[in-house]
């Protein structure tokens, strides 16, 4: 087993310990105090391991999974997405907003005229499961050269369209992962469109992290200075209603 595979059964087994703890410890402020320190630890551990683009690692077609499972919200049955399935995404909209010089708007059509990366790489699941997949779209950096970000802008937020029980997803990444070259906005899974379980018709790939930050059912990014009024300040879904952490490096 390579080291970098070895890393990341260990940060995901600590992950599942972690989570499992913060059911009971989080609540208090102590508690809160911890797992916040753990978090800041374990992104300073992992910014200092690997160079600011080191890639994960990519993977051959022949070790593409048989299946590619769905996770947490499959299919979406809030206001217009089952609209949006039945004519194949053709009025979806991917918008660009927050703190940049040229608010954009995008549709699927568009998406597929920029530049696009594709690249197989390994999906790990903090429920402990992983599948190879090939992904294919613009990187996210393409997004956000076209909007010039603004000088202040310090993080991502993905918007997404599946409603949870404490309202829609969202999640979240630092400028590193956003200009990070395997950084993508999917729109092809295997060499065919987007299945709704896997979050049609966009999603994110953040590669060098667990699969919770990799936002399905995308309808835009907000670029903005702090996390401290997206959601309960934490910066994703998860983070804020399941202790999880934010950076979730592997």
């Amino acid at each position: 087993m390579s080291f970098t595979m070895k890393r990341r059964s260990v940060l995901l087994g600590s992950g599942a310990l972690m989570l499992g703890a913060c059911t009971k410890v989080g609540d208090s402020q102590a508690g809160k105090r911890f797992f916040e320190t753990v978090d800041d630890w374990q992104m300073g551990l992992q910014r200092a391991l690997r160079a600011r683009n080191a890639l994960a690692p990519e993977y051959a077609p022949e070790d593409i999974s048989p299946t590619f499972r769905g996770n947490g919200s499959t299919d979406p049955q809030n206001d217009g997405y089952p609209e949006h399935v039945a004519n194949g995404f053709a009025d979806w909209r991917f918008t660009v907003t927050g703190l940049v010089e040229r608010p954009l708007s995008f549709t699927l059509d568009q998406i597929m005229t920029l530049p696009q990366r594709t690249q197989i790489t390994r999906h790990d699941c903090v429920e402990g499961w992983s599948a190879i997949g090939q992904w294919t779209g613009p990187q996210l950096s393409t997004f956000l050269e076209l909007a010039r970000v603004r000088e202040g802008a310090n993080y991502v937020v993905f918007r997404c369209a599946d409603d949870y029980t404490r309202g829609r997803y969202y999640e979240s990444i630092d400028m590193d992962d956003a200009y990070h070259p395997q950084t993508i906005i999917a729109h092809r899974l295997n060499g065919e469109p987007l299945p709704v379980k896997n979050g049609a018709p966009l999603r994110a790939r953040v590669e060098r992290q667990l699969g919770y930050k990799h936002a399905k059912y995308l309808t835009g990014i907000e670029l903005v200075a702090s996390l401290d009024t997206i959601g309960l300040g934490k910066g994703g879904y998860w983070e804020d209603y399941g202790g999880y952490q934010w950076y979730a490096g592997m």
